[in-house]
């Protein structure tokens, strides 16, 4: 049996060019999936763009840094940066807060609830959740984010953490690598989660293209494809961030600028090439999860989430 792979795109809502660029790709068969950020400034513009594009899987990007809240500020106090509006603008900061015990777990659950009730009031059917720069890496959030999910009605989640064979494929940096080796004596403990261990939340075996941001291009993502392993009922998400280098993009912030071009080009130029291969994989998104053969037990159960993404 081939492993099936979901293709998901972060940052959906964040320019009027990426969200063009997740719209063709999926239109192109290069893409599934794409996870939608509730106070993104282009938030509206990808709304029309799930509506237009019903068979794309949607989740929820839930964002606790370097971005603005959608509930209101005074509910949420611990996750707000010095000016007490907006959410802390370094992940660093946010994960040193983290550890001091500085971060309020029912803070997280009320604002990721926020944004989701967001893409809801907009007609968007919520396949499944993930966080900005993978936030939900650590117990600390992880916990009132499923929490989260299960209050809404949510039966998916990304597992955060990338397959061992693919971190050497990033072709990326040295010590991004070896930060992604380490955060991986976490996954046991991601495991753990009741949500997680119970299959009441399902997720995948795991993510690749994590250590590969910034860097994948065409070589790389196809070496990623090429190590899939063929005889395998595993589920994996390739996590990319595609778009459009354009004025819009330069007024946000972000470290991927000119490489969301490279990105978009790369899968342009290899996903739809893969049913060309012996036993490709089957390209799926989250809603789909539970809803045949389970590769794991961490995905036996069934869910409606996710087969159409507007209401």
């Amino acid at each position: 049996m081939a492993p099936r792979l979901i293709i998901n795109a972060d940052d959906f809502g964040l320019t009027h060019g990426i969200n063009r660029a997740i719209a063709e790709l999926h239109q192109a068969n290069a893409l599934t999936s794409a996870t939608l950020m509730a106070t993104g400034p282009a938030f509206d513009n990808a709304v029309a763009h799930a509506r237009a594009n019903p068979s794309l899987g949607v989740g929820c990007h839930v964002v606790l840094t370097d971005g603005s809240p959608a509930s209101p500020p005074e509910t949420i106090p611990s996750l707000l940066g010095p000016d007490g509006k907006i959410f802390r603008p370094s992940l660093l900061d946010f994960i040193h807060a983290l550890l001091r015990g500085a971060v309020n777990a029912d803070e997280i659950e009320r604002e990721a609830l926020a944004q989701i009730a967001r893409l809801e009031r907009a007609g968007i059917r919520i396949t499944h959740l993930d966080t900005h720069k993978h936030t939900h890496l650590f117990p600390a959030v992880t916990r009132p984010l499923l929490r989260a999910a299960e209050r809404a009605g949510i039966r998916a989640v990304r597992n955060p953490f990338e397959q061992s064979w693919s971190i050497p494929l990033g072709h990326g940096h040295r010590l991004r690598h070896l930060q992604v080796r380490l955060l991986r004596l976490l996954q046991a403990r991601f495991d753990r989660q009741p949500q997680i261990a119970s299959a009441s939340v399902l997720t995948t075996n795991g993510t690749i293209g994590i250590s590969a941001t910034g860097d994948l291009d065409s070589r790389t993502l196809s070496d990623i494809l090429r190590a899939l392993p063929v005889e395998s009922d595993a589920v994996f998400e390739l996590c990319c961030h595609p778009g459009y280098n354009d004025r819009d993009l330069d007024r946000v912030t972000t470290r991927l600028r000119a490489h969301r071009d490279i990105e978009r080009d790369a899968l342009l130029a290899q996903i739809p090439a893969l049913s060309l291969n012996p036993n490709p994989p089957r390209l799926i998104h989250y809603g789909d999860l539970g809803t045949d053969s389970a590769p794991t037990g961490r995905t036996r159960s069934t869910t409606n989430a996710g087969c159409e993404n507007v209401v």
